[in-house]
């Protein structure tokens, strides 16, 4: 990159840092710090969510598919605007009274309120897992696209600048600098995206006809997928919009329901079509430039890691200047994931494990500052966690599958079931968030999939056998109670 490049993305960073430092001399409470005071508007939240939702990950992760599987990829994303609405229907009428009337903080306290301080806890200590590993795969986008753009920078040195950048503006700056630094992000990442990534992207390849002719067919078409990959993506993807830690944290930070579900509508629509088909048509002109051998000594078009393509794309196609902005519009999106996660496992810690375990009752002042030392920590470990993984996309399903599996059903009990129960919440959750992870870990062909094209996602057999446990010990546990 050129040296305005370099000082274009290091105002950039820099901006992002003053915000966090603005926020930290407005923040007085743990409330502050954790659900923006509880006023914001539904346009900031809704702006918010989607840059959160859509982040590092997925726009890492969605060109990756575009450059494997071209235009299909985008129904990944589709699965987010069904969540999207069906969270707002749903889940928003009761969680956004009850956040309001109990000043809650966090997803876990839900499971306080409706079962019990030992089911709130494991509930906790899932999330806070989940978001780290999640926080982690954000770091790790981030690493991916510097190392890939920067000349000389290693994967590790760009994990460790990346990761500190967002570490200490949410540690210091929380929730309300989050949501507006969010807001500046994702403005930056569309119009990036919008006026700059898609037209110089297209013009370099040569076009439509030359897109047409390099591409097999299939990678033109919506019906490349899957029935198998369609429902591994909805059953790991629609869920975690009634059980993710930073979708509770905005709803509560919202002003009332009628905001929030505003700012969940927004979000839907932001998510597909419109972030959906950027991500792999990007993707899809980055596996045209590697097949016409426009990457030639940086990158074989056979061998190479299909998340690299887009990176590796904008790094060759774009003139001084642009490559800076453009740039910047990629870290927008990491950045405004990787706070947000980072806020929401440091939640959890902060009060759904320390304060339970510790049983005091803290000062503002002592809340806020060990919220903030609690950020860092939970910051550093994403990081070193980071570096020893490698696939973006990979390590971010794997964190919502561990949450997925293990809080869904709970919540659903917690919500719409008359008959549910804390002793029932507390197997379904620990069996099924056990059952997906040992699953993946044991690296075995899944029950049921000899006689599939393709295995069906670990996270499915958890949230069966969640669901198995939770309605078996919740029917057992109610006619016991009948019959005293």
């Amino acid at each position: 990159m050129h040296t305005i490049d370099y000082l274009i993305f290091v105002v950039y960073m820099l901006v992002m840092l003053g915000v966090g430092f603005y926020f930290y001399k407005k923040n007085t409470s743990s409330e502050d710090f954790y659900v923006s005071g509880r006023n914001m508007s539904s346009w900031h939240i809704g702006l918010s969510v989607v840059a959160t939702d859509v982040g590092g990950g997925f726009s890492i992760g969605l060109g990756g598919l575009g450059f494997t599987m071209g235009i299909s990829g985008s129904w990944m994303l589709f699965t987010g605007l069904i969540g999207a609405w069906l969270s707002a229907v749903l889940l928003i009428p009761k969680v956004s009274k009850l956040g309001h009337m109990h000043k809650f903080f966090t997803f876990p306290q839900i499971f306080n309120h409706f079962y019990s301080p030992r089911v709130a806890l494991l509930a906790g200590i899932i999330s806070a897992i989940g978001y780290i590993g999640f926080t982690s795969s954000q770091v790790l986008a981030g690493a991916k696209l510097a190392s890939a753009t920067i000349a000389g920078l290693d994967l590790q040195w760009a994990l460790l600048i990346m990761g500190a950048i967002a570490v200490i503006y949410t540690a210091v700056g929380g929730l309300k600098a989050v949501i507006y630094t969010d807001t500046i992000q994702w403005i930056i990442l569309i119009s990036g995206l919008v006026f700059i990534g898609i037209p110089m992207a297209y013009h370099a390849v040569g076009g439509y006809e030359v897109i047409q002719s390099t591409l097999a067919p299939e990678f033109l078409s919506l019906t490349n997928v899957s029935w198998h990959q369609l429902l591994n993506w909805a059953v790991t993807i629609i869920p975690i919009w009634f059980i993710g830690m930073t979708l509770y944290q905005r709803i509560y930070a919202c002003k009332d329901e009628k905001e929030a579900k505003k700012a969940w509508f927004i979000a839907g629509l932001f998510e597909w079509p419109i972030m959906a088909f950027m991500g792999v048509i990007l993707g899809m002109l980055a596996k045209v430039a590697a097949t016409q051998g426009m990457f030639e000594g940086i990158a074989n078009a056979t061998t190479m890691d299909s998340e690299m393509g887009l990176p590796i794309l904008l790094s060759t196609i774009l003139p001084v200047g642009l490559m800076g902005l453009m740039l910047s519009s990629y870290f927008s999106a990491i950045l405004s994931t990787a706070d947000s996660c980072l806020m929401a496992a440091s939640g959890n810690i902060v009060t759904d494990i320390i304060e339970k375990f510790t049983k005091k009752e803290f000062t503002e002042k002592k809340m806020l500052q060990v919220s903030q030392l609690v950020t860092l920590s939970v910051g550093v470990f994403a990081i070193l966690l980071a570096s020893q993984m490698q696939n973006v996309l990979e390590l971010m399903l794997y964190s919502y599958a561990f949450m997925v599996s293990g809080l869904f059903v709970p919540v659903l009990g917690a919500l719409f079931w008359k008959k549910s129960n804390p002793t029932a919440a507390f197997w379904s959750m620990l069996l099924g968030g056990s059952t997906t992870i040992g699953l993946i870990l044991s690296q075995n062909k899944l029950p049921f999939n000899y006689t599939l094209p393709k295995e069906l996602d670990a996270n499915i057999f958890g949230i069966s056998i969640s669901l198995v446990t939770f309605l078996l010990l919740s029917n057992y546990y109610h006619k016991k109670l009948v019959t005293i």
